[in-house]
């Protein structure tokens, strides 16, 4: 089906392309990386399970190129890109909002409230970790690609017992070190989710392989 930008009087702009399933609808919220936007992710949705209900979201900051957005600035305090983590203010602020999306889309789109689940690339990876981990009730599964675990959030791993969570990353990621997401996986499963965490060989993106593996995945989760 075709998709469009859209607000429906959500807090997010958003792309929103409907499933096969158009009542109590299993959904993904897709949330895009650093200096992207809603339809960065939207070739990966293309390949999801075909029932799901695709949101695709903007960050609500602007950044400097045209259609570029960002959930947060990144604090570099701790010694640089490498060892980067959220800046405190904006991390709380699209945290909020995004938990206020997933809530009123419910509605607008008659989704079935215990089967929504993440996508996350880069900082849509470390968004959606740590909204799993605010609010496990809201979510039934995340998917995190080349993000970590924020330090904000790494005493609440406990949260997110059961919950499904794939972790991927670049095993020659510059941006963020393929380290940073095994540590996540690493912390998650022993706060009790069921991770599965694959490492592949590329940079700070995905391969044809990742997404294929994401989809099998899925396929018993949503």
């Amino acid at each position: 089906m075709a998709t469009d930008d859209s607000t429906e009087d959500l807090p997010l702009v958003h792309v929103s392309r409907p499933g096969t399933v158009t009542e109590n609808a299993p959904a993904v919220v897709l949330i895009h990386g650093r200096g992207t936007n809603e339809r960065d992710l939207l070739p990966i949705a293309a390949q999801l399970p075909e029932e799901l209900h695709v949101l695709s979201v903007r960050a609500p900051q602007e950044m400097g190129g045209p259609n570029s957005f960002t959930w947060y600035d990144l604090d570099l305090s701790g010694g640089g890109l490498h060892s980067s983590q959220p800046d405190p203010e904006g991390f709380r602020r699209s945290l909020d909002v995004v938990h206020e999306f997933v809530e009123s889309a419910v509605d607008t789109y008659d989704i079935d409230p215990d089967r929504v689940g993440l996508l996350g690339f880069s900082q849509g990876a470390i968004t959606s970790i740590s909204a799993l981990l605010e609010r496990p009730e809201s979510y039934r599964w995340v998917v995190a690609l080349n993000g970590y675990l924020a330090d904000s959030h790494a005493e609440e791993v406990d949260s997110a017992d059961g919950k499904p969570v794939f972790v991927g990353c670049g095993a020659m990621d510059q941006v963020i070190p393929p380290e940073r997401a095994e540590h996540a996986a690493e912390l998650l499963a022993e706060g009790g989710a069921d991770v599965r965490f694959e490492q592949y060989g590329v940079g700070h993106g995905t391969t044809p392989q990742e997404i294929s593996d994401v989809v099998e995945w899925l396929e018993e989760r949503y």
